[in-house]
């Protein structure tokens, strides 16, 4: 898998976290503890996208 397209993978599953969240805040009945475990993924892709992009750069 080339840098490029394990980078744009990284970025769907991001958007798809995001996504994610937004739904589940907007479901009644959810926890916080749901909330924050997905945001805690989404910021580990962010990070990893990040780290990445800066050392191809």
């Amino acid at each position: 898998m080339s840098m490029s397209s394990h980078l744009e993978e990284l970025r769907r599953k991001h958007e798809v976290l995001s996504e994610k969240v937004e739904e589940i805040q907007r479901a009644p009945g959810s926890t916080d503890a749901e909330i924050t475990e997905l945001k805690k993924q989404k910021l580990q892709l962010k990070e990893e996208i990040e780290r990445l992009t800066t050392a191809t750069a």
